[in-house]
């Protein structure tokens, strides 16, 4: 059905979708090496809020994305903390550091039951100051980037559509809904994933700007037997194809000037339907979208390397994946639950883990840092 819930709320309560009584597996104690050779993960800092974004700086500090808790945290080499912003009424999304200014996305009225939509970009300038960019909300308000598209089944056999159950629409367009996500900041350009408007948008650094550069195709899915009968679905959708969203979750810019965009499928995000998760490639330039890789489980977070290796944030998956780009061929470089994103800065692979608290147990979202020339993860 369609997407109704935010990324982040979708990603705090595990929504699935076709998937009746499946769960996400447990964050572990903490983080383990995977396909590391000789390095070892080492914990940068613990007792984090939903750490859901991370950006690396040149200076061996990171800026966390405390989502849940509506802050940005910059914490130094040495794993000290320094509250950078902090405002809970509004969703704290991706980060970015440029030119000594630190960038990121804030909004709100995403998900179910929306308030007033609102959102832009927010800059921290080295000297404290602040101001806003952007006007992700009106954008989408103004344009409905994938009203135009379609969702839902495609070619229900005569008579199917009224066996399905009253809330599931045999299929229907995109709706208004903005949820700024990820974020790239070039010298003329800030390019945004939105994963309620299920498009990539730019704002320009000087006028404000906001533009839509493309929008994201659907993700299709052939229901099973097995999907159907668990969620009280008719026989007669067994062998169809649902047309899911594509949710824009993370955006990089390429060496190649082409933007690789991480996207969820718009229904569950836990391992309920298989790893249906993808990463695209947009030309900044025009409307053009090509599919990278795909069957990535639930990529959150993006970072691209020297080489154009894709290493992936896996949040319900296995942890920090490194995918190449030719062949798709997936390994684990980084062992951990609930991995939310990832970047690199140089040859340290930095990630935030553990970024969903478990049932019983008090948030404890971690950075940890991997040496990657420690192990056979060079890129060559």
């Amino acid at each position: 059905m369609r997407k109704k819930l935010s990324l982040l709320a979708t990603a705090a309560t595990a929504a699935v979708f076709l998937a009746a009584g499946s769960t996400a597996g447990a964050a572990p104690d903490g983080p383990s090496g995977g396909d590391t050779g000789d390095a070892a993960p080492v914990l940068l800092i613990g007792g984090l809020v939903g750490p859901l974004h991370v950006n690396a700086g040149r200076d061996g500090s990171v800026t966390v994305s405390e989502s849940f808790a509506g802050r940005l945290t910059r914490v130094d080499s040495d794993g000290n903390r320094d509250v950078l912003y902090e405002s809970p009424d509004w969703s704290v999304a991706g980060n970015d550091r440029r030119d000594d200014r630190t960038y990121f996305l804030e909004s709100q009225g995403a998900g179910p039951h929306p308030a007033e939509l609102a959102g832009h970009v927010r800059i921290i300038d080295e000297d404290g100051s602040q101001r806003t960019l952007g006007d992700f909300a009106a954008l989408e308000s103004g344009e409905n980037s994938d009203g135009e598209t379609r969702y839902g089944f495609r070619d229900l056999p005569e008579g199917c559509e009224a066996e399905l159950p009253a809330n599931m629409p045999a299929s229907y367009k995109g709706e208004v809904d903005s949820h700024p996500y990820g974020i790239a900041v070039t010298d003329r350009t800030i390019y945004v994933a939105d994963a309620g408007a299920n498009s990539v948008v730019s704002v320009d650094t000087r006028s404000g700007k906001t533009e839509t550069v493309a929008v994201l195709p659907p993700r299709p899915y052939k229901i099973t037997p097995e999907a159907a009968a668990s969620n009280g679905l008719p026989d007669c959708v067994v062998g169809t194809t649902y047309d899911f969203e594509s949710v824009p979750t993370d955006v990089a810019v390429g060496r190649d000037g082409w933007l690789y965009v991480t996207s969820l499928p718009g229904g569950p995000e836990d391992p309920a339907l298989g790893a249906r998760g993808a990463i695209f490639k947009v030309d900044p330039d025009d409307d053009e979208v090509d599919l990278v890789a795909d069957d990535i489980m639930t990529p959150t977070g993006l970072a691209l390397g020297e080489d154009g290796e894709l290493y992936v944030a896996s949040l319900f998956g296995e942890g920090v994946l490194r995918i190449d780009p030719e062949s798709g061929d997936q390994t684990v470089v980084l062992e951990a639950g609930f991995a939310a994103d990832v970047d690199l800065r140089g040859d340290t692979l930095y990630a935030t883990v553990n970024a969903l608290p478990g049932p019983d147990g008090e948030p404890n979202g971690q950075v940890m840092y991997l040496d990657l020339r420690d192990g056979h993860h060079d890129g060559g």
